[in-house]
């Protein structure tokens, strides 16, 4: 997980405490008025030298309001379970993650509905119909590799079981970790169902150093040649990849296909019962502006939401070659949704996990 720059969340509860004393005291302030919004996201969005998107959306939001925006990262699992955990004393105003931990959260009565500014623009497979999250990066699945002890990058899930790569390779856990869970949905898609995968995985897991709960600290240590593979996703590796000369994006394909790949963007919704809503609401507004959207590939090396934005900038232009010839597939969000529980069980039985 990447380090935070923030201060303590027992902090944010201190003054909400506080707030609602004063409020109670006959004071004028109250903890809806207060110039905070805290914010519980995936990782992969914040630059590892405080150079990524959200560091200048954060930066720009709080110059144009006045409002602090707290932050907490980790795993999109870990982030919605935590918000579970404190579900009647919540913290949280706006909830970020990749599928399907976005629509588990609405299952678990987590979100509520508001359509942000700008909301229009995104295609409609890219939020919910009710309005309860909206993508505010798009983004696709993908795998890194060490360039330097690689000459050339792997094609195919088969090479990663060959000796070469005993205890060199590393993916994120599965149901804690999107891109974790990614894996999964992945693998099934391109063998063709759960029994299957299954059993690739299960020859992998010879290869497989360990389990990772957030896929962010792998990239370095493919880097550094501590792994010649790991998972990841391409707006999050491009970003690292400035500051990590050996990282190389790739995407797996069965032996005789094309490498295939499936959309994960960052879903964010607003929190129920979020302290300080009216915030949340012009945190989310903001995301989606026009400014912010051009900002997602000059700054954080992904892909903008909006249809409406068409960036033409350097790093978009090298995002579009590396996804030629990839074919991007629409997983069956519903199923996994309603399944991804018994999806993981089966991966912790075939792997030993």
């Amino acid at each position: 997980m990447r380090k935070s720059h923030l201060k303590p969340l027992a902090a944010v509860t201190g003054a909400l405490a506080l707030a609602a004393t004063l409020s109670a005291c006959g004071g004028s302030s109250a903890a809806s008025d207060e110039k905070v919004v805290t914010v519980y996201s995936a990782d992969g969005l914040k630059g590892e030298n405080g150079d990524g998107w959200y560091d200048k959306v954060f930066k720009d939001f709080e110059k144009k309001t006045g409002i602090k925006v707290e932050y907490v990262e980790g795993g999109s699992g870990e982030m919605v379970q935590r918000a579970v955990r404190e579900k009647s004393n919540t913290q949280v105003d706006v909830l970020v993650t990749l599928p399907p931990f976005i629509q588990q959260a609405d299952s678990k009565g987590l979100l509520t509905a508001y359509a942000p500014a700008g909301s229009d623009q995104v295609d409609a497979a890219d939020k919910a119909s009710d309005a309860k999250w909206t993508s505010v990066v798009n983004n696709y699945f993908g795998f890194v590799y060490n360039k330097k002890e690689l000459k050339t990058a792997p094609t195919t899930w088969d090479e990663l079981t060959d000796g070469t790569y005993q205890e060199k390779i590393q993916y994120s856990t599965p149901g804690v970790a999107g891109d974790g869970t990614a894996v999964l949905i992945k693998a099934m898609h391109d063998f063709g169902g759960k029994e299957p995968a299954m059993e690739y995985l299960k020859k992998l897991q010879a290869n497989n150093v360990g389990p990772s709960a957030s896929t962010g600290k792998l990239a370095p240590k493919v880097d550094k040649g501590e792994l010649l593979v790991a998972n990841g996703d391409v707006q999050m590796n491009y970003a690292q990849s400035k500051d990590m000369p050996n990282l190389g994006i790739w995407f797996p394909a069965k032996a005789g296909a094309k490498p295939t790949t499936f959309a994960l963007p960052y879903a964010a919704g607003l929190v129920s019962k979020a302290p300080h809503s009216a915030n949340g609401k012009k945190l989310l507004d903001f995301m989606l502006s026009e400014q912010a959207q051009k900002d997602v590939s000059e700054v954080g090396g992904g892909f903008s939401a909006r249809k409406d934005i068409e960036a033409t900038d350097a790093n978009a232009i090298a995002l579009s070659k590396l996804m030629n010839g990839v074919e991007v597939f629409e997983p069956d969000w519903s199923d996994i949704g309603t399944n991804l529980d018994g999806y993981v069980d089966a991966w912790k039985t075939a792997t030993g996990s």
